[in-house]
């Protein structure tokens, strides 16, 4: 049924799930939220699937109008979220009636905020995914960023809304998007192509994040780094994440629109538990690189997905059958 008509789109605001990753043999980009923990959680406090496809909105949200009675949840960035003129809580379940209106004001912290509603976003998939593919006019919407005159339409909850409405993540629980803290990433495979002073540098110290950023790629700017014997490498597997180094020598991050591959060196690949703090920076942030161990980056991914079990199972059994 139809949920919700978009008065204002925002900057960019498009569908996104956790993206289609079973085509990446065939060149095609996984897609999906750039903080993909924080869409899941968005899901768990609306009794979602935690892969069900929400909004994402970046630097500036939409202005929405609810044409049904439902329950929704904003996680993410905080883009000052505010329901019939009035600010509501982030990462706490909401309920909504017909003709509510849901705005967003300045960025405080983060870049992306995640809408979830209760029943899922209800749009066809495309290899597997709602994702929008802005760059390949597919998934989503048409394939494109919402515009004014969009109507949303939403699946049938499990749960009833009023059982749905209050529910909250612990403050301990919350991810925090506004302290600066290093990113952590694995080195290689081929760090040993700079040379020392350009490995101490970009271990010690800070890069911005430029305006040449997108959903593709984070662009930086800082420390040159200097290749031993050239930048350019038989080309290989990329994943979202992967730290490259072309000519330039200045580092691009490839993020959630990223190929599948690339012919540039390597220095590391940021840990999947950190995907969704680096998705948050915005341009003009300090990004500094921390390395650890496959080991540590394994337990750290183990401790993040216990916590969502965690939540999802605590959810569930607070709400009424």
């Amino acid at each position: 049924m139809e949920f919700v008509k978009v008065i204002k789109p925002g900057l960019l605001t498009t569908v996104q799930d956790l993206g289609r990753y079973k085509y990446r043999t065939f060149g095609v980009s996984v897609s999906g939220a750039m903080d993909k923990l924080s869409l899941r959680m968005a899901n768990i406090l609306v009794g979602n699937a935690e892969s069900a496809a929400g909004l994402e909105a970046t630097l500036i949200g939409p202005h929405l109008v609810f044409q049904q009675e439902g329950a929704i949840a904003i996680t993410g960035g905080n883009l000052s979220p505010s329901l019939n003129n009035k600010s509501i809580p982030m990462w706490k379940t909401i309920r909504v009636e017909r003709g509510d209106k849901l705005t967003f004001g300045p960025c405080l912290e983060g870049c992306r905020s995640y809408i979830a509603f209760a029943g899922g976003i209800d749009t066809p998939k495309v290899m597997g995914s709602q994702s929008t593919y802005v760059r390949g006019n597919y998934g989503g919407i048409e394939g494109r960023a919402l515009k004014a005159g969009d109507s949303l339409n939403v699946g049938k909850s499990v749960f009833h809304f009023n059982d749905l409405n209050g529910r909250r993540l612990r403050p301990i629980d919350i991810p925090d998007f506004k302290t600066i803290r290093p990113v952590r990433f694995i080195l290689g495979p081929h760090s040993q192509e700079f040379t020392a002073k350009s490995l101490d540098a970009f271990l010690n110290e800070a890069y911005i994040l430029t305006s040449d950023s997108d959903r593709m790629g984070y662009r930086l700017q800082g420390p040159h780094l200097e290749h031993i014997n050239g930048p350019d490498i038989i080309s290989d597997f990329i994943s979202v994440g992967t730290i490259q180094v072309p000519g330039s020598g200045q580092p691009i991050i490839h993020m959630a629109d990223c190929g599948a591959s690339g012919g540039y060196t390597k220095m590391g690949v940021i840990i999947s538990a950190d995907l969704s703090y680096i998705g948050q920076r915005k341009p003009g942030d300090q990004i500094v690189f921390q390395p650890i161990t496959i080991e540590e980056a394994h337990g750290l991914l183990r401790n993040q997905e216990m916590l969502l079990s965690e939540l999802s199972l605590i959810n569930r059994m607070t709400v009424k059958r």
